[in-house]
């Protein structure tokens, strides 16, 4: 396919992924920066177009797949990268800070409580805590997926136990 049948062919489809943005984003300066990603990465990759491949399919998965990487992306910017042997400091970020004397002490026992799990426990727990999903914990602990949601449930089940007094 030529580059000027690539270049008409995207520029006929611009309402429509505009339209497609929208509904992703839900927001027009948001829309239109998708749009222009979108656009860009199918300048860039028109080498990577087969002639059999439906262009409007190729377009809009290239769209939604920059959206859902975007959209990981911000929902990581705040984690903190904890390189520490315990993972001591990934649950901490800034906008978690307490607003009474009493939610600044419920957090220390809390915290404390989820230092006496076990490490096994622990660590993939504190993982999902920070926003990790399953398959990431998996991977960066070497376990199997079902493993890590196993080890998640029991921490949350304890923590509940250990906390039962707490109401």
């Amino acid at each position: 396919m030529g580059n000027k049948k690539i270049e008409s062919q995207l520029v006929a489809l611009q309402t429509n992924l505009l339209n497609f943005a929208y509904s992703l984003t839900l927001n027009k300066t948001a829309a239109e920066d998708l749009l222009q990603d979108t656009t860009l990465k199918v300048l860039d990759n028109e080498d990577k177009y087969t002639q059999n491949v439906n262009f409007k399919g190729w377009v809009f998965t290239i769209m939604r797949n920059l959206f859902i990487n975007n959209y990981r992306k911000e929902m990581r910017s705040g984690s903190l990268v904890d390189s520490s042997e315990d993972l001591y400091l990934m649950n901490s970020n800034a906008d978690l800070s307490p607003e009474t004397p009493e939610g600044s002490l419920s957090v220390i026992e809390i915290t404390g409580m989820m230092e006496q799990l076990p490490a096994e426990l622990r660590k993939p727990f504190r993982m999902h805590i920070a926003g990790y999903k399953y398959a990431e914990i998996a991977e960066y602990t070497s376990l199997p997926v079902g493993t890590i949601k196993s080890r998640i449930f029991f921490a949350r089940k304890r923590l509940q136990e250990m906390l039962s007094d707490y109401k």
